[in-house]
């Protein structure tokens, strides 16, 4: 998986070079913001934890501080934790207010942090109260405090709207404005000015401001770092090259430019420059772990994620209290050409077993979740093998008890060997279902990890870019109920049109066989839209699954009203008749009303007399007519009739389709039923009595062959007799109350069957 090469600049870049202002007096501090700019935030760090402990009423030391701590959280979002990072910033910040109650730039700091937890209200106290420290003014000369303090001041104020790679201009620019009115020649806030353009897509906007900061600080590499963001941004890679190698221009050891050039130039395709320059950088960096676990970042930004692994594995190595890297060596695996899932979850489950839950990260859940269901992505298709192993298992076996003494020894063979693989399968399929059971739970883990303070809200965009791809899996997973409720999530109400996303939910109940709740669903579309025949169409099914064997025809009314809605455009929604005339011809076949069965036949064929399957549906129907009738015909003459129909019709499909098996094997059926008709016998006529488990006959039980079309219904006794297809190798039994059985059908004329409650 490639990804677009960015910092995020108004949360990384606009924080990382705007840190100076003038007058700051102490050469100590000067030296921790540089190493801040050059990305040494542990550096950085001592030196902070050094000066706040040498002058601990210098609310300076405390903002600085506190900005370090959030800037080398968004240098590296991957391996650093927000929770963690925003809680030192805010003890900073907190400890510079305490310092110096009427310095204004602490209370930004803390609305920073306010925002970036998500309380809006608390950052926007926390901004008035900064605020008034600004006190009004009529001559700059005068203001308090001083003009490019005050300026820098509102600058940070506008900078603290900015989060999640996104900002209100509208309340962030007036404050770069007033800035700018006081002081024009701050190069940090044209830097800020132009990261908030940046953030709206504004590039043009953004370069102005970033060459007016070169233009007020001719000597910094920041503002070409920053030109060179824009271009990657607007993925014009060849253009930012430029802009990087003159910030190395302008300053030699300055490490970032050439970490961002081998990124550069490793997607341009320019691979020897690309090392030459992540050397370069290494060189800069040596010994600073934390160095390298940025250009291991750029690695997997880059797509390069062997290299990723493999410094991973070097830096474990070096430093094993640096677990949290395993995370990234767990995306890699994952995300890599030839992806290695169970190395994915080995580095993942070290991860949380040795990462303290306060560094667990958002993404981390969400990768485990995706590497669960990667690694047994095979699991439907297992449950498909095992049913169909388990099915072949039940024949063998009443084959091997029916077989004789001397053909035993060959079937149970068989049996061992399928029942081998049978336990085995089940053996995969059980732990397959255990870990994609984890997967889901990791997924709602990810999905909760940023709504635990504020459960009513609506969803962001992330989040429900997440709760689609769960119910998704969900689906592909068949776990049908829970991808229902998942996509039912997603349903704005307010939506004008929004069919279609109920339509989405009925349908995944539907397949998971939750009728009734599918059947709410589509009923609310039909409320919402009287005429939308794709709820017609799944009501109708629905029903039709709730009674497959159409003895209580609950689907026969919710089909005649589908098809009183597709009839309105007949063209348009032949396919949506065909399935209603369909379904309606049969019942009406399986109730002995044969006229009306006849005459939904016919419609069918007369929808579109030039589409050939629709034709051959319709004369399938007839057949299928004629030969049940035949079967009910107490006289062999009448059978003959019957059968001399039915025959016709199956000819009628092979004129119009010479391939057609179905059509072929049902015609050479009725005609050796014909044959053995003429001779006053029927070798494929089957008996037998149907009980219950204490002995008593079910009367009105249904055999079917199965399917077939050929059924009977057991008399007052239970008894039964009819004439089943050749070769028909299963027997369906069923009655209301009872619990619906298959046998085989051997050589045997005599089927007596018991039947369970």
């Amino acid at each position: 998986m490639k990804r677009l090469v960015l910092n995020p600049v108004g949360l990384t870049a606009g924080l990382l070079l705007v840190l100076l202002v003038n007058n700051l007096g102490a050469q100590d501090l000067a030296s921790a913001i540089k190493l801040t700019r050059s990305e040494q935030y542990d550096k950085a760090d001592a030196i902070y934890k050094e000066l706040t402990q040498k002058e601990p009423s210098n609310s300076k030391n405390y903002f600085y501080h506190g900005e370090n701590y959030l800037l080398e959280y968004f240098a590296d979002t991957i391996s650093n934790s927000l929770v963690v990072a925003t809680k030192a910033a805010q003890d900073s910040y907190q400890k510079g207010v305490d310092a110096n109650p009427n310095d204004p730039l602490n209370y930004v700091g803390l609305a920073k942090v306010a925002n970036y937890l998500g309380d809006e209200a608390k950052a926007e106290e926390l901004r008035a109260k900064a605020r008034s420290f600004l006190l009004p003014y009529k001559n700059l000369k005068k203001i308090n405090p001083p003009a490019k303090e005050y300026a820098f001041a509102l600058a940070k104020i506008a900078e603290s709207y900015i989060k999640d790679n996104s900002v209100d201009t509208a309340k962030a620019l007036p404050f770069i404005r007033q800035a700018l009115r006081i002081d024009n020649k701050n190069a940090d806030i044209y830097l800020i000015a132009g990261d908030i353009y940046m953030l709206v897509n504004d590039g043009s906007n953004a370069i102005r401001n970033y060459n007016q900061a070169q233009f007020a600080d001719p000597t910094s590499s920041t503002a070409n770092m920053k030109i060179g963001y824009v271009y990657v941004k607007g993925r014009a890679l060849q253009s930012a090259i430029p802009y990087f190698e003159e910030a190395i221009s302008l300053n030699q050891d300055y490490a970032p430019a050439y970490r961002e050039l081998g990124q550069l130039y490793w997607r341009a395709g320019r691979l020897e420059q690309s090392k030459a320059n992540f050397k370069k950088y290494l060189d800069l960096t040596a010994g600073n772990i934390p160095a390298k676990i940025r250009y291991v970042n750029s690695l997997f930004y880059a797509g390069d994620y062997d290299e990723v692994i493999k410094n991973v594995e070097e830096i474990l190595r070096v430093d094993n209290s640096r677990a949290y890297m395993n995370r990234l060596a767990g995306y890699s695996s994952f995300e890599k050409e030839n992806p290695d899932y169970d190395k994915a979850l080995s580095y993942m489950e070290k991860l949380f077993e040795t990462v303290r839950p306060e560094y667990i990260l958002q993404k981390d859940y969400h990768y485990m979740a995706r590497i669960l269901l990667k690694k047994n992505q095979n699991y439907t298709k297992n449950l498909d093998e095992l049913n169909s192993l388990k099915l072949q298992l039940d024949r063998d076996k009443s084959r091997f008890n029916a077989a004789p003494a001397s053909e035993k020894a060959k079937y149970k063979a068989s049996v061992d060997e399928l029942t081998g693989k049978i336990s085995k399968l089940e053996a995969e399929t059980s732990k397959a279902a255990a870990e994609i059971n984890k997967a889901f739970a990791e997924y709602n883990k990810a999905f909760e990890f940023e709504r635990k303070n504020d459960a009513g809200s609506a969803y962001s965009s992330k989040e429900r870019a997440l709760l689609s791809e769960m119910a998704v899996n969900y689906y592909t997973y068949r776990k049908y109920d829970d991808a229902a409720k998942t996509w039912a999530k997603l349903i704005d109400p307010d939506k004008a049109n929004n069919l279609a996303d109920y339509m989405q939910v009925g349908r995944a109940f539907y397949t998971g066989e939750n009728y009734k709740s599918a059947d709410s669903v589509f009923n609310i579309v039909i409320k919402k839209d009287p005429n939308y025949l794709p709820a017609y169409v799944y009501i109708a099914r629905v029903y039709s699954r709730m009674d497959p064997d159409t003895k209580l025809g609950l689907a026969r009314p919710k089909f005649e009203k589908m098809l009183a809605i597709a009839e309105k455009d007949s063209v348009k929604n032949a396919g949506e008749m065909v399935e209603a005339l369909t379904y309606l011809g049969y019942f009406n076949m399986e109730n002995g009303n044969y006229t009306k069965a006849k005459d939904y036949y016919d419609r069918m064929m007369n929808i579109d007399p030039d589409n050939k399957e629709y034709r051959i549906r319709g004369l399938n129907g007839h057949g299928s007519l004629e030969t049940k009738a035949a079967g009910q015909e107490k006289t062999l003459e009448g059978k003959l009739a019957f059968l001399a129909k039915a025959a016709e019709s199956y000819e009628k499909i092979l004129a119009l389709d010479p391939s057609n098996a179905s059509a072929k094997s049902t015609l050479k059926w009725v005609q050796d039923y014909q044959a053995s008709v003429k001779k006053g016998i029927n070798p494929n006529e089957i008996k037998g009595v149907v009980t219950n488990q204490a002995g008593q006959p079910i009367a009105y039980a249904s055999i079917r062959v199965k399917d077939t079309a050929a059924e009977n219904l057991t008399n007052a006794k239970g008894e039964y007799k009819f004439e089943i297809p050749q070769g028909s190798e299963i027997l369906i039994i069923s009655a209301q109350g009872y619990k619906t059985k298959e046998v085989e059908i051997t050589k045997s004329r005599v089927y007596n069957v018991k039947l369970d409650q």
